[in-house]
């Protein structure tokens, strides 16, 4: 057998979905997943860094309440976007927003990363960030705090079992992009409303959702050349299950009263009520 031959075998995986009704392989899939999760409990419960996290994360509660914040995604619309309009606005950043703080002058309120690839590669930069860092649990061994007082705060961030945590000192499901779990962070801090800029919700570059590239040349996904530039490892994404988790976090502000509004420019979500982002100053 050649190895083109050998590469196109069905695996063991593909071969037992195959011969198994759907039902019955989505209760086993469901079954191993959540399996996998409880494996992750104590840790993620009762381990000192996380115990540390989670009474920081009390501390955030309601934080917002009477205030609107804006969630900064990083896609090629913020170089239409009068940002230095956010320097007094409650504002979380994500991944490596941090490119565009120079020309800014001034930080987002907090910083939101949960991608274990993006910490992995920028640790350096993320611990230079002086604002409150909130980071998946998941990459704890690549950027492990210096003491437990430090602004490092770890989320237990998994990738199955779809919901929206309304206390975020449990499990969150990442919903295949940082903006879902940003999300579930400013809902447990009372903001109202919140509002979405530089969530584009398209990509230039194509291919299988969630398998992992290595980018060859500049990035023009995201609003710096240089955020997923050459030689970076990153993820392609996944929109239709982001989409799945925006429903959810737009179902849970709305039971509570509260609003998310898209104010990106030219964006191609259609989840959330558009506001045009001049009208909001």
């Amino acid at each position: 057998m050649s190895v083109e031959q050998e590469n196109k075998q069905p695996s063991l995986k593909q071969t037992l979905k195959g011969s198994m009704p759907a039902p019955v392989w989505q209760a086993a899939s469901d079954l191993r997943y959540t399996l996998q999760r409880m494996a992750l409990w104590p840790a993620a419960t009762f381990h000192p860094w996380r115990r540390a996290s989670i009474r920081r994360l009390a501390d955030f509660k309601d934080q917002g309440r009477g205030q609107r914040c804006f969630i900064i995604g990083n896609g090629p619309s913020l170089k239409q976007t009068d940002l230095s309009r956010l320097r007094n606005e409650a504002s979380f950043g994500v991944n490596r927003i941090y490119l565009a703080f120079p020309e800014l002058g001034f930080q987002t309120t907090y910083y939101v990363c949960i991608n274990s690839l993006v910490i992995e590669q920028c640790t350096d930069d993320i611990r230079k960030l002086s604002m409150p860092k909130f980071l998946s649990w998941r990459s704890r061994d690549s950027i492990p705090p210096k003491n437990l007082s430090e602004d490092l705060i770890f989320l237990h961030t998994t990738y199955t079992g779809p919901k929206f945590a309304e206390d975020v000192r449990g499990r969150l499901w990442e919903g295949a992009t940082v903006t879902n779990v940003t999300l579930q962070l400013a809902y447990d801090m009372g903001f109202d409303p919140v509002i979405l800029i530089g969530v584009d919700h398209t990509y230039a570059t194509q291919g299988k959702p969630n398998s992992t590239i290595v980018s060859q040349s500049d990035d023009k996904d995201h609003f710096n050349a240089s955020y997923f530039g050459k030689g970076f490892r990153w993820q392609l994404p996944d929109l239709d299950t982001s989409e799945r988790g925006y429903w959810m976090a737009r179902q849970a502000f709305e039971k509570d009263g509260r609003q998310v509004l898209d104010a990106t420019v030219g964006g191609k979500l259609t989840i959330f009520p558009k506001v045009d982002y001049n009208s909001l100053f």
